[in-house]
């Protein structure tokens, strides 16, 4: 099951170095197995719907830095056997967070990521430096979850594929310069590539890799 049981309040983090206050630490889920599951079926319906914008409304700690959908996406996603990434600017909050609720490895190369996750302000990796898969395991590739200023009020392009009836309009703001060429490339390497999951606050949309994406 993604994430560990939790408290439904922890009083601080005691592992900071000496010297150097302790962030405090948020609890995560109010009902850590129940929200954990919806969830995870939050994301496995974006997934299933490529540009079809949903609502993640599971009530969760926030640590300054992330998102609510963000935070209860990681919530529900990352365990131990997930190693994340996260921007190297990423305040320690966060970290702790991720350390206390899901237990996952946090790693400096982004491509020994399995979730590679890029809070708003942040620059974002290189699709192709994020961890493929392999022909005989493609589902060993990365996902990666980016919080962008809005899913319908930047530039539209046009979505094609499984999961889309003829066509899907989706207009995203703030996403890294080039990445719809990148996307375009992402796709041509299919069954292999990246799956991108987007938030803005408390909403999420998806892009599976087998997206076709046009501006």
């Amino acid at each position: 099951m993604p994430g560990q049981p939790i408290a439904a309040q922890a009083a601080g983090y005691d592992n900071a170095p000496a010297g150097r206050q302790a962030p405090m630490l948020l609890p995560g889920f109010d009902d850590a197995v129940q929200s954990a599951q919806r969830t995870f079926r939050a994301a496995l319906d974006a997934m299933s719907h490529p540009g079809t914008i949903g609502e993640v409304a599971e009530p969760c700690g926030v640590p300054p830095g992330l998102s609510p959908a963000l935070s209860a996406l990681l919530l529900a996603l990352a365990d131990s056997d997930t190693p994340v990434w996260l921007p190297p600017q990423t305040p320690e909050g966060v970290r702790a967070f991720l350390r206390f609720h899901c237990g996952c490895p946090l790693v400096a190369e982004v491509g020994q990521a399995t979730f590679v996750a890029v809070p708003a302000g942040h620059a974002v990796p290189d699709l192709a430096a994020c961890a493929q898969g392999d022909p005989a395991y493609p589902d060993r590739s990365a996902t990666l979850l980016l919080e962008v200023a809005s899913l319908c009020d930047g530039p539209a392009v046009t979505l094609r594929g499984p999961g889309i009836e003829r066509q899907a309009t989706l207009a995203v703001q703030g996403l890294p310069a080039g990445f719809w060429t990148q996307w375009q490339a992402n796709h041509a390497r299919f069954p292999l590539g990246v799956d991108v999951l987007l938030t803005s606050a408390s909403r999420l949309c998806a892009l599976p890799r087998t997206t076709q994406a046009e501006a």
